[in-house]
């Protein structure tokens, strides 16, 4: 049985299937709600099912704007009706920023921000309840969110449901693969989201941080081990989010690690996966996978991060530079020592990876070093509420590199996991240590020049060097 049968299988009745497409439109567009749910993922999986089910697309757009419409209008009777007391509900009492965004957006763009809100994610589920406390006119505020949402229906729903009427063709999965490919699919999301939410927290600002300074606070060792930890340099924070990281990833490695060298092979599960990427003989995948690899190794990251560093030496953010190098240095060091440590044959060995062990991938665990500590410091620089972008941008810079290792049948799917790992605990190693030295601000720099001079060698190696 294949992928596309077996979720045929799982696929709720039509009429129940329809019903699933109206209540994620709706809560998309709900105030608050709207702002916690991941609704374009949804929404492209219940059409990814629809199409495989074969569903009427008229009856799916019709579902997708009616769920919109209702949405959009509930969060408008809401702020319409309770003017005064929306910024004292929670959670609006505490981000009163989020109905400042929302005013402003909705100044702007007047009558228009409905429509254009509706393809902005931040301010999606708020402008509708804003444009109701200001008291637009009910007729007009129904225009507009018709309006854009007989645009949205289509834009959102139609992506998934080609993906499902295809995927039958495109896939032929592998028996036994299915089971792996979704644990490795929420896997991912998981830790993804789990990552970013646990950043948050123990950041200086997060709840969890709160709770563990009182705690540390109330005994005398304690409040020593804190103080002691402490950067009188920054601001006075405690790296806790940098020391969590650290003792999970290191955690998960050393397991990881112990359970790859007791199989003494490939594992199960990389064996299943092999054999599902063996089916994707896709040209343009192969070749997404060969740039991939050439922008992973040591010519790409070189090619990277050339123009950042000159612009650090330059700008004399001496501890930046030494920090960022001392992370490259020591993740390509420690990929020698774990690949000379485990021996693990690479499932393919083309000509230039002779006398290259498999385990860990040096391509994940290096992505993870400098897509990290580029979030890092990126993400220092931003307000708090901005944070969480640098890093998710980081996860998705990270995940298709690594993966494109196992495209090229180069790794197994656990030498990436071993290099992700390995990578986590260098950039908590580095963070750590630089919270510990005086820094300045890293802006203002020019990023657009250096973000252009960057991908301009980087193309360069690309199309010139050989992979290394």
């Amino acid at each position: 049985m294949n992928l596309a049968d077996w979720l045929f299988q799982l696929t709720p009745s039509p009429p129940l299937l329809l019903l699933i497409i109206t209540l994620i439109a709706m809560l998309e567009s709900l105030a608050v709600v709207g702002l916690v749910i991941p609704g374009v993922l949804l929404m492209t999986a219940a059409a990814s099912l629809a199409g495989h089910h074969d569903l009427s697309i008229p009856l799916l757009l019709v579902a997708a704007f009616l769920g919109a419409v209702i949405g959009d209008g509930v969060s408008f009777i809401l702020g319409y009706t309770q003017r005064e007391r929306v910024p004292r509900l929670w959670p609006f009492n505490r981000h009163l920023e989020w109905l400042a965004r929302g005013a402003r957006f909705f100044q702007r763009y007047g009558a228009l921000s409905v429509i254009f809100a509706r393809f902005v994610g931040p301010v999606r589920p708020i402008v509708p309840m804003i444009a109701g406390m200001l008291h637009m006119s009910p007729w007009a505020f129904v225009w507009a969110s018709s309006s854009s949402a007989l645009l949205w229906a289509p834009a959102y729903v139609l992506p998934g449901y080609l993906l499902g009427r295809t995927w039958q063709q495109l896939l032929e999965i592998p028996v036994g693969s299915q089971l792996w490919l979704m644990v490795f699919a929420v896997i991912v999301l998981i830790l993804a989201v789990g990552f970013s939410w646990l950043r948050q927290q123990l950041a200086r600002e997060g709840r969890i941080y709160r709770m563990t300074a009182r705690l540390a606070r109330s005994r005398r060792w304690r409040r020593r081990l804190w103080i002691a930890l402490r950067s009188s340099r920054s601001r006075g924070e405690f790296p806790l989010a940098s020391l969590c990281l650290l003792m999970l990833s290191l955690t998960a490695l050393c397991l990881w690690t112990l359970l790859v060298l007791d199989a003494e092979g490939p594992l199960p599960m990389d064996r299943q996966v092999r054999a599902l990427f063996a089916t994707l003989d896709w040209p343009l995948l192969q070749a997404l996978g060969e740039v991939m690899a050439s922008a992973g190794d040591r010519y790409g990251v070189a090619a990277l991060v050339l123009p950042w560093g000159l612009w650090l030496l330059w700008a004399r953010h001496i501890s930046a530079l030494a920090h960022l190098s001392a992370g490259l240095g020591g993740i390509a060091v420690a990929n020698t020592l774990f690949k000379l440590l485990a021996a693990r044959e690479r499932p393919e060995t083309p000509e230039y990876l002779a006398g290259s062990m498999s385990y860990p991938s040096a391509h994940a665990s290096t992505a993870v070093v400098l897509y990290g500590l580029a979030a890092a410091f990126i993400a220092q620089e931003l307000p708090p509420r901005w944070r969480f972008w640098a890093y998710w941008v980081a996860i998705a810079l990270c995940i298709p590199m690594a993966l494109s290792r196992v495209v090229l049948g180069v790794h197994w799917v656990s030498d990436l996991i071993g290099g992700a790992l390995l990578g986590l605990v260098t950039c908590a190693l580095i963070r750590i240590s630089y919270h510990r030295f005086a820094h300045r601000p890293l802006h203002p720099a020019p990023w657009g020049w250096l973000t252009t001079a960057s991908l301009v060698l980087l193309a360069a190696r690309i199309a010139w060097l050989p992979p290394v």
